[in-house]
């Protein structure tokens, strides 16, 4: 019964977001299928968290959005997630969950559904309000080398504090919901670790396309652009 709700639930909140465009429709059935898994085994408490993520993600995807428009034409990522991204950023939290299910007297898939959740909240926190730091990024890589705006392993203070604040929302509601306090560092640090890492990835291994359509260089982890798209000659190696 629990699973055929979080069936139904994770249906509502796919079309929800659908039409909200928050998700393609890819997104949508990715997002049906992860959210089936999460609400219908782990319950409500596993159902929280991941709103959290999704709900938040979405609003800082929105705001700002005039101020970030120069960014989304180079950096073509959007706010409209498809399954990839959907997968990207839940499958390993819906992996835990799915373990809830074979271990459910035990704390560790727990603590790593959500330490799971708060590396990707914390990665997008800094996304979306690391552009809007005053001052360019820096290369995680080379923390002298100065990047534009929105470049994947640039990193700045304000999106390094915007990610240790979104990590801290997700330990203190898996806190909170279990009563246990004691896991409230271990999850912070894990979402921070997480995001840090994933920028370090944006760093080095995330490449530049030429895209023929519209006769300009994105940097993007889009499958559909990657498929479409040519590497630029010079930026086909990531910086």
């Amino acid at each position: 019964m629990q699973l055929l709700l979080g069936f139904l639930l994770a249906i509502l909140i796919a079309y929800l977001a659908y039409r909200a465009h928050s998700l393609n429709k890819s997104g949508a059935i990715a997002a049906t299928v992860t959210g089936t898994i999460i609400f219908g085994i782990g319950g409500w408490q596993w159902a929280i968290l991941l709103l959290t993520f999704f709900i938040t993600s979405s609003a800082l995807s929105r705001a700002f959005k005039k101020r970030k428009q120069g960014l989304d034409e180079k950096f073509s990522k959007g706010h409209e997630r498809d399954a990839g991204q959907v997968f990207g950023n839940g499958g390993i939290a819906t992996a835990f969950a799915a373990l809830h299910f074979f271990f459910p007297n035990e704390l560790w898939p727990w603590l790593g559904f959500a330490a799971a959740l708060a590396a990707v909240n914390a990665d997008t926190w800094a996304t979306e309000l690391g552009v809007l730091n005053p001052n360019p990024p820096r290369m995680i890589t080379n923390l002298r080398k100065v990047v534009e705006k929105g470049t994947s392993g640039g990193i700045s203070l304000t999106g390094t504090l915007a990610s240790l604040i979104g990590s801290a929302l997700i330990a203190f509601l898996a806190s909170l919901l279990t009563d246990n306090w004691s896991i409230f560092p271990l999850i912070t640090f894990s979402g921070l670790a997480g995001s840090l890492f994933d920028s370090l990835l944006g760093g080095t291994v995330q490449a530049m396309y030429y895209c023929p359509t519209d006769k300009r260089n994105r940097e993007t982890s889009a499958p559909h652009l990657r498929h479409t798209d040519r590497p630029h000659p010079r930026l086909e190696v990531a910086r």
